[in-house]
């Protein structure tokens, strides 16, 4: 018996099969359509593959998308990947798959996925950070995804950037159209951005690694803001441990000393919440997604 998770990106949609253990059995990926019913088609066509990689039909879909359902009327919103909004996806992928699926943020199933058998396994209160093309974050609470009354918890990306320095006052504009988001600050290509030598993140972070003292203030300026924004996180939830995923959180040397510095932000006069690395990396949202649904016999 396999359950079907589907990681429904803006670059890329990626479609694993995994088995009662959580053990992928199958994993596929291709670019992400330019049209919203393109995506539809490339999603049934990804889960026929890993279906027949794995030499079963799925159990149950469980699909994470860069954005979440309206309570109010289960169209699309919050989505970077902005095609989404606005539309009625579960309805539209129900009628392609010809089965009922489960939709929830990519974040919220990131978490789960590490809180299930992750970094954060263990841990009654996981906060999991995703630090990628964007910023978001969900929250699992002994086991389970909370989404919050109106179905945005774990938005950590479209607050505010905490305590600014006077050269940080004001900000970009973000495409949720207010001014100063966190993911403006803490995303990749924000801090790609803010170097300002046209190298992407990932150049920059190895150049610091190597001792150039330009990348290496960079970094720090983004690890404190980094720590600012995890700061009024844990004056709001104080979570057993923060799980960081996405292209920022293979910057090893992030992790140094990262605790500390939360620490003096937050309001406490002792801060030992660990921030670790998430142990299923980029395979993490799409193990999530199939977490969203138990086999059969498993419970709720």
């Amino acid at each position: 018996m396999i359950r079907i998770g589907v990681d429904f990106g803006g670059t890329k949609i990626e479609a694993a099969a995994l088995d009662a253990e959580g053990r992928v059995q199958a994993r596929v990926r291709a670019p992400s359509p330019a049209s919203y019913d393109a995506g539809l088609d490339a999603v049934r066509d990804l889960i026929a593959e890993v279906e027949r990689q794995a030499g079963a039909l799925g159990a149950s879909v469980g699909i994470g998308i860069p954005g979440s359902p309206s309570p109010a009327d289960g169209l699309i919103r919050n989505a970077n990947t902005t095609r989404l909004n606005g539309m009625p996806l579960q309805a539209d992928l129900e009628r392609t798959l010809g089965r009922p699926v489960r939709l929830a943020n990519d974040a919220n199933c990131f978490a789960l996925s590490e809180a299930s058998d992750g970094a954060g396994a263990g841990h009654g209160v996981v906060f999991g950070v995703i630090l990628g093309t964007g910023c978001g974050a969900g929250l699992v609470v002994n086991g389970q995804v909370i989404a919050g009354g109106n179905g945005i918890a774990g938005e950590w990306g479209h607050t505010p950037l905490p305590w600014p320095r006077e050269d940080e006052l004001g900000g970009p504009v973000c495409f949720c159209g207010r001014q100063g988001c966190l993911e403006l600050w803490i995303s990749g290509p924000a801090f790609a951005e803010r170097h300002g030598d046209g190298r992407e993140a990932p150049a920059i972070a190895a150049a610091a690694a190597d001792g150039d003292p330009a990348a290496r203030d960079s970094l720090a300026r983004y690890k404190d803001r980094l720590a600012r924004g995890l700061a009024v996180v844990s004056d709001i939830l104080d979570p057993d441990i923060i799980v960081l995923g996405g292209g920022m959180s293979n910057v090893a040397v992030l992790y140094e000393g990262l605790t500390e510095a939360i620490g003096a932000y937050a309001f406490s006069d002792v801060y030992t919440t660990p921030v670790r690395k998430a142990e299923h990396g980029d395979s993490s949202g799409v193990r999530g997604a199939a977490w969203l649904w138990p086999l059969p016999g498993a419970g709720p």
